[in-house]
């Protein structure tokens, strides 16, 4: 009898661990919290190929319709980073950037500068990037859009890299063969 118990016991035991990890791959741990990937789609064949090495920079020239909205750029990237982790795209095969000029630029602000530019309003995009930044997506900023802006480099987030300009990081990363997103 106690072999019986024993083996029932692992048996159970090995259950409640699959059905736990399950419960994790499913629920828990991608990459941007609060940020659903896409849909499955039944019997879709284009789908992400965890063998492949995703280049991609997302192009954030548009302001959000308001400046209590996040910026839709920095949800499509968010979006498409937990996509890739949930088809299995391992995380160093997901090489992502987002280049911040024109209106999205007051995205970048530390909180305090927003609110002071935007009638109190908190910087609803913070959160966003510091997750994007923490799952490795690079940001970028244009030095140029700082300087008309009348951006103070201090008023920068600090997960976001302050360049010359736009167009020279977008030339870049193009011709390091990352396929451009928007703009």
């Amino acid at each position: 009898m106690k072999p019986f118990i024993r083996r029932f016991s692992l048996a159970v035991a090995a259950a409640t661990a699959c059905i736990a990890l399950l419960g994790a791959q499913a629920t828990g741990s991608l990459p941007v919290p609060n940020v659903d990937p896409a849909k499955d789609v039944p019997g879709a064949k284009n789908v992400p190929d965890p063998t492949l090495t995703y280049h991609v920079l997302f192009d954030m020239a548009a302001a959000p319709a308001t400046p209590s909205d996040v910026n839709p750029t920095l949800l499509t990237a968010a979006r498409y980073l937990n996509t890739l982790a949930k088809a299995g795209v391992p995380a160093d095969h997901r090489k992502l950037a987002v280049i911040i000029h024109q209106g999205g630029t007051p995205a970048v602000l530390k909180n305090a500068e927003y609110k002071a530019r935007n009638g109190g309003q908190e910087n609803p995009n913070i959160a966003i990037m510091q997750a994007l930044a923490k799952a490795g997506v690079e940001l970028h900023v244009c030095g140029q859009g700082v300087l008309g802006a009348k951006i103070d480099p201090k008023d920068i987030q600090p997960e976001v890299q302050l360049d010359l300009w736009a167009l020279t990081t977008i030339v870049d990363y193009v011709q390091r063969g990352y396929v451009r997103i928007g703009g």
